[in-house]
């Protein structure tokens, strides 16, 4: 790991990303060789959202690096609800396709939980269905949501301990926030979630021996804010006016405080990606029953 001169280590989600990729593609090979199977990825995109275009692009081409079978569904904006279920049933009966992701937002015209929740949880690779949260919340996950997964990753390959570490997480999304309060909670650190009604959010974060950031506004948690020594994780990316990319942490006050940090870009990103493809590969394991 790198670091910053009189500060913080920084945690590279670029290289560790590349290692988890390496691994799968090991794992891809021997599937192949002993099960005759290739692990098969669905992406669906419905409409033009121009980052949504980027995101899928560079599923398909993790997926090619890997080994998986990329299938991509890109579908009209103004495709109905009922077509978007349709596609969603027949990929969940297809034996070739182990992971169905669905690149979210949707049209306003498409009721998006209802989408999540048609997914097969076996093959819900994002970890979005109630399912699979449930199973999280008992402690006993299936498939995890990928971007705070690639964050316990994260404090895993950087060999840090969170048991009985004070842990705060800003923001209390879905996607991240809430599924990583309880990742958290599973590896007994004490969690202490924040989002746009705390009051005294300030002093709420400087007692966090682990901060996760995940609340996307541009370095909304300022470095005086950082308690000495801590690790903070930074999974906002938030493109300013003049087209620099920051994450929700002011990094420059945070990385001379902190033990160890996250950049944006290069940070978290990359291993959001990482975890989907880990998943699409237990997705094809578990329907091998191996």
């Amino acid at each position: 790991m790198d670091s910053i001169s009189g500060g913080a280590a920084i945690i590279s989600g670029k290289d560790i990303a590349a290692g988890i990729r390496a691994g799968l593609k090991g794992q891809v090979l021997k599937m192949q060789e002993k099960n005759g199977v290739t692990p098969g990825l669905a992406v669906i995109l419905v409409g033009d959202n121009p980052a949504s275009k980027v995101y899928v692009r560079n599923k398909g081409k993790a997926c090619e690096e890997v080994g998986i079978k990329s299938f991509q569904h890109t579908l009209p904006a103004e495709t109905t609800e009922e077509g978007l279920l349709k596609l969603i049933d027949k990929l969940n009966r297809s034996k070739e396709v182990h992971g169905i992701l669905v690149q979210l937002p949707l049209p306003f015209h498409i009721n998006e939980t209802r989408v999540i929740e048609a997914i097969s949880p076996i093959k819900d690779v994002d970890g979005f269905h109630p399912y699979n949260l449930g199973r999280l919340v008992t402690g006993n996950p299936l498939l995890q949501p990928c971007t705070p997964y690639g964050v316990i990753k994260m404090l895993e390959a950087a060999a840090i301990d969170v048991s009985g570490k004070e842990a705060v997480i800003v923001g209390r999304s879905n996607i991240v926030g809430k599924p990583m309060a309880l990742m958290l909670l599973r590896r007994n650190a004490t969690v202490t979630v924040c989002h746009s009604r705390t009051r005294n959010i300030e002093e709420k974060i400087k007692r966090g021996d682990i901060v996760v950031a995940a609340l996307g506004k541009p370095e909304f948690v300022k470095g005086e804010w950082i308690k000495s020594g801590a690790v903070v994780i930074d999974v906002g990316i938030n493109r300013l006016p003049d087209g620099k990319l920051v994450g929700d942490v002011e990094f420059g006050g945070a990385a001379q405080r902190a033990s160890w940090i996250t950049p944006v870009p290069g940070g978290v990103g990359p291993m959001t990606i990482a975890m989907l493809l880990h998943n699409t590969v237990d997705a094809a394991r578990m329907s091998l029953g191996v």
